[in-house]
């Protein structure tokens, strides 16, 4: 399954660091940042997060939400938020069913070895529920902002 920009964003609901719960629909009414990311505490992903963390100033101001999401444990990303002081919420999506249903789940190569991985996506989900724009194989570097543009914009 995949998400189509200008369609509605499949809901969900997951656990989230601090032993909370996060649900899209609970967030109607606000602009939402979803990214999907490999692993805590691992040198690209720590770089985007961090980012984000950096930017949440910005996100404010346009009244977004930003909410991570990786296969990680709470207890991983309770290590994780602690330990880069990050501003926002971590979800588990420890049976990767959100993440499926994000298209972000795909089968990836290392070294001539195929496995399933979290391809980095962030998808930009407007007031209404509907997905205003989709970055899927995200690169780092000047993601954060490319992504906060777009939240201007919306």
């Amino acid at each position: 399954m995949t998400v189509v920009v200008g369609a509605p964003a499949p809901d969900f609901s997951l656990p989230t660091d601090g032993g909370g719960s996060v649900s899209l629909s609970a967030l109607k009414g606000k602009t939402v940042v979803l990214y999907f990311y490999p692993k805590d505490d691992t040198s690209g992903c720590t770089k985007q997060a961090c980012g984000f963390g950096e930017a949440m100033p910005d996100f404010g101001k346009v009244d977004a939400v930003i909410i991570g999401v990786s296969k990680d444990s709470v207890a991983s990303h309770d290590k994780f938020k602690a330990k880069y002081d990050l501003p926002f919420i971590l979800a588990s999506d420890k049976d990767s069913d959100v993440t499926e249903r994000y298209g972000a789940w795909v089968e990836k190569s290392m070294y001539g070895k195929k496995y399933m991985g979290i391809d980095r996506s962030t998808f930009l989900i407007g007031k209404d529920g509907i997905v205003k724009a989709a970055w899927r194989k995200v690169k780092v570097p000047g993601h954060v902002e490319e992504v906060l543009k777009a939240a201007q914009g919306v």
